[in-house]
């Protein structure tokens, strides 16, 4: 059950009960909402949803394990973990009074499908980073730094291997330049979303969070290329998704901010009631 002690295994088993530790509090919200909140059906199906999710991810985990990494499901355990994270954020803003019932912060024709698009190309950035880290055998007795597509590129960035984009020229450049590409669409969507934000002004919530997306997304491209320019650190590969992880947040947010949270239905009921009694 439990490996001798050393850097990989206290990081796994660390990892396996903070894992064990969320997921028993993810039943325990779901079991919760489903009593105290049945009159708020979309607040009890996101909790529901991320009690199934985080069963889910247990299970991914477990294969990811039994597969010695393979790089499809090390991205798809990452992914459904930002998947997860969007939905605890769903449930915090729904449980939240005076987002209840509120309307929506209108931003302007396209500005929602522009904060989706953006909050989509940076999930897409992340798993293509979780695939590219799938290659690189971490914590496996035949890891060597210089293994996987990480280093396809050498220390080269924005360039790769002489050329911008060389596609073609070897399997773990095409992963390495795959995470690229959606990394400088992330960008550039988040920088005009940033732009329209700035010039709309839809409300202060919004346009706090396009002032922490633009932080971020600047401090990870720095970050990034840092992972490329320098040999491999665990701090800069821990900061790099970290860092990920609160961008594809503060967009998450920035988008729950242009939809409305639903009454729950008793409230809507007596709405419509009273609707029903104004005069014509």
């Amino acid at each position: 059950m439990l490996p001798g002690l050393d850097l990989n295994s206290v990081i796994e088993y660390t990892h396996r009960a903070l894992a064990g530790v969320v997921g028993i509090m993810m039943i325990a919200l779901a079991m919760l909402a489903f009593r105290r909140y049945r009159n708020h059906p979309g607040l009890v199906r996101a909790s529901i949803a991320a009690a199934v999710l985080v069963i889910a991810q247990g299970l991914l985990g477990a294969a990811t394990v039994e597969k010695d990494l393979d790089e499809a499901l090390v991205a798809a355990h990452l992914g459904l973990a930002m998947a997860l994270f969007a939905l605890l954020l769903y449930i915090w803003r729904a449980s939240k009074p005076e987002n209840i019932g509120a309307p929506p912060v209108d931003g302007g024709p396209r500005f929602r499908g522009l904060a989706l698009a953006s909050g989509g190309l940076v999930f897409c950035t992340i798993v293509a980073g979780g695939y590219m880290a799938g290659t690189q055998n971490y914590g496996r007795a035949n890891y060597q730094l210089g293994d996987g597509a990480h280093h396809a590129c050498g220390k080269e960035f924005p360039t790769c291997n002489g050329e911008f984009l060389p596609f073609g020229m070897a399997r773990l450049v095409n992963i390495h330049l795959t995470h690229r590409v959606f990394m400088y669409l992330a960008v550039l969507a988040v920088i005009a979303l940033i732009i329209v934000a700035l010039r709309r002004h839809p409300s202060p919530g919004v346009v706090r969070s396009a002032h922490i997306a633009g932080g971020l997304v600047t401090c990870q491209v720095v970050v990034g290329a840092l992972n490329v320019w320098l040999d491999e650190y665990e701090a800069l590969i821990l900061l790099h998704l970290a860092l990920g992880t609160l961008l594809w947040a503060s967009l998450v947010g920035l988008t729950f901010q242009l939809y409305r949270v639903p009454a729950p239905a008793g409230a809507r009921s007596a709405t419509g009631r009273g609707a029903e009694a104004v005069p014509a």
